[in-house]
């Protein structure tokens, strides 16, 4: 429930500061909350999971929207801000590197605009070499770099939003997407008619250099969403509200659109099992209780993804081979290695040969799992609907205790672990 409440707190600690820049840069009113509304309903998708550190970056990185714009309306002494809060982001989450982007890109902006520019690049440097105020010193800084310029091609929330796997997903981000897009297109050819030949001096080069930025970030992988989110939230409110101004629609229409919104929410409430979720479509949440009733203990082979579920489950009487820390935590090697298993390509048996495994939890979906199930030596003891458990056929028994399908069971015991610190 903690988690639950900190979750919801940073998510709206993210729509506040993002209100309060629209308040700051806008001329029409802030206070219209459909706009948060489709902002929030495209974001959800990638942020509706437990809380993640990068949560943290999403709010510090609007905090800095909010300041760098405060800046730009003569309150210079904002900017010096940037290193303290650098500092405190900087040995949280190394989405800091987001922030400095950003004075970066108001620096160029801002010279591009023919204003002053020169403080962005020194809260820059400063915040620079405030990096090096961390715990682990310059080796935090080299993994900094390897950290943002790792190819991360195997793991499916670094992938581009028009991926075939996220082709049909994201849905709503895409929907929103293309509504900004073209808001700022026909706010851009409303420039160029009113002031024609000079209608370059007339845009904010800072406001499109952030958003096609995080426009990009967003396109290519689909983590960072939320970072346009956030931006055009930010810069596209006002421009969104002035283009619909003058569209005629019935007086009473704020009615309509807000008890449509209630009916919404109230229905959605009303039907929905407020319970905690079993994951049974996603985790391999039987195949861990059937290892766990049978004691089958050691060391345990699976997909990364499922490996903090696993090691919350089992630990200390199983312990896995990696799990989605992989750039914080693991050896570069251990993802392409693990690639190679589950796709049962040239060099599979390389992770069974040198860091052989007491027992294995498989997805069906995977080549390796058919080749496994015709492979003497490993044998199949629990067939599940989405994963299989597999052992060292001289460990493994003729009888096993089978997990309950009582869904009530795994719900009420969702936080047992043996985990004690």
């Amino acid at each position: 429930m903690d988690l639950i409440i900190l979750h919801a707190l940073l998510l709206f600690g993210i729509f506040f500061t993002a209100s309060k820049v629209v308040k700051l840069r806008s001329e029409v009113s802030p206070f219209n909350f459909l706009f948060y509304l489709f902002a929030f309903s495209a974001i959800i998708g990638t942020l509706n999971e437990p809380v993640r550190c990068h949560l943290f970056s999403f709010l510090l990185f609007t905090v800095f929207i909010y300041i760098l714009e405060r800046v730009r309306r003569g309150n210079n002494k904002f900017i010096y801000l940037i290193p303290a809060i650098t500092l405190f982001w900087n040995n949280i989450h190394g989405g800091v590197v987001s922030g400095l982007g950003l004075c970066l890109m108001y620096a160029l902006g801002e010279f591009l605009n023919k204003k002053p520019y020169k403080d962005y690049m020194i809260v820059f440097a400063i915040s620079s070499l405030v990096l090096f105020i961390n715990p682990w010193g310059f080796d935090y800084i080299k993994f900094l770099l390897m950290a943002n310029t790792m190819d991360r091609s195997e793991i499916v929330e670094w992938w581009s939003i028009f991926s075939s796997f996220h082709l049909f997903r994201q849905i709503l981000f895409k929907l929103y997407m293309i509504i900004m897009i073209a808001t700022e297109t026909v706010y851009v050819f409303k420039i160029i008619k009113q002031y024609g030949k000079n209608f370059y001096l007339n845009i904010d080069k800072t406001k499109y250099i952030v958003l096609l930025a995080t426009l990009y970030l967003a396109v290519s992988h689909v983590k960072l969403i939320p970072l346009f989110i956030i931006t055009s939230l930010c810069f596209v409110y006002e421009d969104f509200y002035k283009l619909i101004k003058n569209i005629k629609l019935p007086s009473i229409k704020d009615k309509l659109v807000y008890g449509l919104v209630l009916f919404i929410s109230l229905f959605t409430l009303l039907t929905r099992d407020i319970s905690l979720p079993v994951g049974f479509n996603r985790y391999p949440v039987k195949e861990v209780e059937f290892i766990k009733i049978n004691n089958l203990q050691g060391k345990l082979l699976a997909d990364f993804g499922y490996g903090s579920y696993i090691s919350y489950k089992l630990y200390p009487n199983n312990l896995i081979f990696m799990d989605g820390r992989y750039e914080e935590v693991y050896y570069d090697y251990m993802v392409p290695i693990l690639k190679e298993f589950f796709l049962a390509n040239k060099n599979w048996d390389y992770v069974l040969k040198n860091y052989r495994p007491d027992v294995m939890i498989i997805q069906k979906s995977y080549p390796i799992y058919e080749k496994l199930s015709k492979l003497k030596g490993w044998q199949l003891v629990y067939n599940g609907d989405l994963f299989g458990v597999f052992v060292p056929s001289e460990t493994a028994k003729s009888n096993y205790i089978q997990p309950t399908n009582n869904q009530e069971y795994y719900k009420n015991s969702l936080f047992d672990t043996n985990i004690k610190f």
